[in-house]
């Protein structure tokens, strides 16, 4: 149950809404001036039979006053509230902040979960959860809503905005074109729990008016926070074919005395006349400010339960935070697979709320697997999922989505560094090495010098196909979203295939020297995307014009490190160790006779060393000819001698470690691999003679008894 609100904050916020003094209010209910102004400032409270007369007074029941939960209805009714053309003639055809990205889900879930998690309340440790809907409606559901949100004032507006020739007119136009002809809305809701929530004041700095009132006005706290333009939020209007947003925000901090149902709409058109007066754009959905002139201002309003339910703005807890519902949602980045067969019900528009969905979840666990993923004693920074229905039935269940399904072999990067065990060099399947980078950074405003060397945190592991392209780095900061996906350039072909991770600013962890410095650095090398790190106006404006220097620098090292940490240096013999004899060739019992190796595989690199106790460790890489041959490949260790047959040594140990695994002893290589590594360990019970006297040569043999030594 929502808690009551002090009865003099919420008795004096009735009295404004009915335009009622204290001393009109003293007069109705038979009381002294004084009296009222005691109950207004929580020096007294009213008798029984006096609430009854004061219920009466605002025209509202008696169970209203006593739970104060909500605003009565007296007064001034919630509504729509255009803003007036400007008395100069200017004219905005369109919010210019919609314009900087994309009507694209993929861009919409960047830019909504990265808010989410700038506003995370850390207090608690525990995770933001955003949760995304879709909402088909039809038939009658559509047309409740419609009426829920007032469709009848909006429409004349609607109808003149359709017919401009502008890009926003157009796009007008299709929204209202498809909601008519089809009978159907989407509606794309983002709640997301354990978030600051829209506080503040309806019109002073504050998270409520740099979202609902303002453009570009980030209000974001702290050198961590993802975002630093104010753009972002304008994508929730960019994703609406009608331009309308609906907010209910749950504060966590109170409000006029009050933290659940905050409501408020914002709507987004063109320049316009409708019934000959000029409407210069923007429109609210709210309650008439009796401070302003004429009421002529809407503000939020506490709204009841029933009124949220039929907004499908209902939150499922009182945990802080916002719900923000996009109606008219639409996705124009939504393409097609050619060679694709829709679902029965998915249709073939791009605004199909499965591929929605799907785009949805895809977009999500790219960008922010990351923050997804908690190691050690530190949780998840995020929790995300997706859901969709049709008139309120499911029709895909809500799908939570997982980073070790969407980015396994990062993940498994991240986790490892998070829980403390990485590796210097990678020797086995599944292990992840960590090094780190330099990044010095400038002093700002031009200074000379450098402000001191961050040291940010590479992770490398071995690339599974569930990744998609092999052989890049992601780099991240504090908020673990992914700033920068890049190939590696540079490579030799005979590399296994890798994963890597750069973790830059806080990211790097709170032991990493000039943290904050960098991660305020990186925040302004950022443009309004937040997809690269370069030049930009605020990095040449804060640093000097030659600041972005230092992120090239930073790209230099990050991909030395990586060739360094993933390209096996050929190894000499160690001083009295034995000698590595690989030898490309092929022979029979009675011939040996040396093959292309087009037609064979290729033992291309072997790399042995001697472990404690005398066993040898040897790493082998195979090249693999095209043809599809499947290849099944035993490999013999022998030590290595002048003359005479050489001494076959047991293995302890065989593994495949990339593109192949071990079956009954031998090497089975995977279909379509072009390239495969293993690994193996000797038995020194096996030795003929001390390891550290000798050398090793290790024969692959294939099923045919063909050798390749």
């Amino acid at each position: 149950m929502e808690a009551s609100e002090d009865f003099g904050p919420w008795l004096a916020r009735q009295l404004k809404l009915a335009d009622m003094t204290q001393t009109e209010l003293a007069q109705t209910v038979d009381v002294t001036r004084a009296a009222v102004s005691a109950w207004i400032t929580g020096r007294a409270t009213p008798r029984p039979e006096t609430i009854e007369r004061i219920a009466r007074a605002l025209n509202t029941d008696l169970a209203t006053v006593h739970t104060r939960t909500a605003d009565t209805q007296a007064g001034l009714p919630v509504g729509w509230y255009h803003r007036p053309g400007h008395a100069d003639g200017g004219r905005e055809l369109g919010n210019a902040a919609a314009f900087a990205f994309d009507a694209d889900v993929e861009v919409l879930a960047r830019e909504t979960c990265q808010n989410s998690l700038d506003e995370r309340l850390t207090a608690n440790g525990q995770p933001v959860r955003v949760r995304y809907t879709l909402h088909e409606l039809t038939g009658e559901t559509l047309a409740r809503f419609r009426e829920a949100i007032r469709w009848d004032d909006l429409y004349p507006h609607y109808v003149t905005a359709a017919a401009q020739e502008q890009k926003v007119g157009r796009v007008i136009d299709s929204g209202l074109r498809d909601m008519y002809e089809h009978d159907r809305l989407v509606l794309l809701r983002v709640d997301d729990y354990n978030a600051a929530g829209l506080t503040g004041d309806d019109y002073d700095d504050g998270r409520f008016a740099a979202v609902v009132r303002r453009q570009l006005d980030s209000h974001k706290s702290g050198s961590s926070a993802g975002g630093s333009y104010g753009l972002g939020k304008a994508t929730l209007w960019a994703t609406s074919r009608l331009g309308l947003v609906l907010m209910n925000s749950t504060l966590s901090e109170p409000h006029e005395g009050r933290t659940e149902r905050r409501l408020i709409g914002r709507l987004d058109l063109p320049w316009r006349q409708v019934d000959g007066s000029a409407w210069a754009g923007p429109a609210w959905l709210g309650r008439p400010d009796p401070d302003s002139p004429g009421a002529a201002v809407a503000r939020s309003w506490w709204a009841d339960e029933e009124t949220v339910a039929s907004l499908h703005l209902t939150r499922e807890s009182g945990e802080p935070g916002t719900s923000f519902l996009i109606v008219g949602a639409h996705d124009v980045a939504s393409l097609v697979d050619a060679n694709r067969v829709p679902d029965d019900d998915e249709g073939d528009d791009d605004d199909s709320i499965h591929r929605m969905h799907r785009r949805l979840v895809q977009a999500l666990g790219k960008n922010f697997w990351a923050a997804m993923t908690g190691g050690g004693d530190r949780l998840p920074l995020l929790e995300a999922s997706v859901r969709t229905l049709r008139n309120g039935e499911v029709v895909l269940p809500e799908e939570r989505v997982d980073p070790t399904v969407t980015q396994p072999s990062r993940t498994r990067a991240l986790k490892a560094f998070l829980d403390g065990t990485t590796v210097e060099r990678l020797t086995e399947s599944g292990q992840v090495a960590a090094t780190t980078v330099p990044l010095q950074l400038p002093t700002r405003d031009g200074g000379r010098g450098s402000l001191g060397e961050h040291r940010a945190v590479l992770l490398v592991t071995d690339a599974e196909d569930a990744d998609g392209k092999s052989n890049r780095v992601a780099a991240m900061r504090g908020n673990r979203m992914t700033v920068r996906d890049a190939a590696v350039p540079g490579l030799p072909l005979s590399i296994n295939p890798f994963q890597a991770v750069l973790l830059a600013g806080d990211a790097a962890g709170t032991q990493a020297p000039f943290a904050a410095e960098a991660e305020e650095f990186l925040r302004a090398a950022e443009p309004p995307e937040h997809n690269k790190w370069g030049q930009t106006e605020e990095l040449t404006l804060t640093y000097s014009p030659s600041a972005y220097r230092r992120i090239a620098s930073l790209t230099r090292e990050t991909n030395a490190a990586i060739k360094e940490l993933v390209v096996r240096p050929k190894k000499k013999s160690k001083a009295g160790g034995g000698r590595l004899a690989p030898k490309l060739t092929v022979g029979s019992a009675k011939k040996a006779r040396r093959l292309s190796a087009a037609t064979l595989p290729v033992l291309e690199e072997l790399d042995a060393q001697l472990l404690d106790g005398g066993a040898w460790q040897v790493i082998g890489e195979i090249r693999i000819p095209a043809g599809g041959h499947t290849w099944r490949l035993a490999p013999v260790a022998k030590f290595d001698v002048r003359s005479g047959p050489r001494p076959t040594i047991e293995w302890a140990e065989l593994v495949g470690v990339n593109n192949c695994q071990v079956v009954d002893g031998t090497l089975r290589l995977s279909d379509e691999a072009r390239s495969a590594t293993f690994r193996g360990v000797t038995d020194p019970a096996t030795h003929a003679v001390r390891s550290s006297l000798s050398g090793l040569v290790v024969e692959l043999r294939t099923g045919e008894g063909e050798s390749l030594s």
